[in-house]
């Protein structure tokens, strides 16, 4: 009887760790809980690229304001119509593109003669306007 128990006891255990080691992924978490704070949060933010109006720009021109990422579209316009009443006339009127101009965590800028304004935080987030 000892030798018969050990060679199952020995087939048992090596059939429970392959098992544990296998190539067959880990069973997925439910759907459900995963969609309920991706849905929140993207009601809380902008999808990244989406359209959030015009402002007036520099010398009276408009502006198509475009947020990307987690920036809602009041915070977009106000902060390029921050940035525009910021920038001095030599600054809009620079060789070199005005900016970069810091607001609060935002930095603004754009080359020269570059129709685009971009904006943009150290954790990802974007603005863009873009004059018509």
């Amino acid at each position: 009887m000892k030798t018969l128990a050990y060679p199952l006891l020995l087939v048992a255990a090596t059939a429970a760790l392959a098992g544990c080691g296998g190539s067959d992924p880990a069973p997925a978490a439910p759907s459900g809980s995963a969609s309920v704070p991706a849905a929140a949060a993207a009601a809380e933010s902008t999808a990244p690229g989406v359209p959030c109006g015009d402002v007036t720009g520099t010398g009276g021109t408009k502006t198509a304001v475009v947020a990307h990422g987690q920036v809602d579209c009041a915070a977009a316009t106000k902060l390029l119509k921050d940035y525009f009443a910021k920038l001095t006339p030599a600054e809009a009127n620079s060789p070199d593109g005005p900016g970069p101009v810091v607001l609060d965590e935002w930095t603004c800028g754009s080359g020269a003669n570059d129709p685009v304004t971009a904006c943009s935080t150290e954790d990802g987030r974007q603005v863009e306007g873009t004059r018509a």
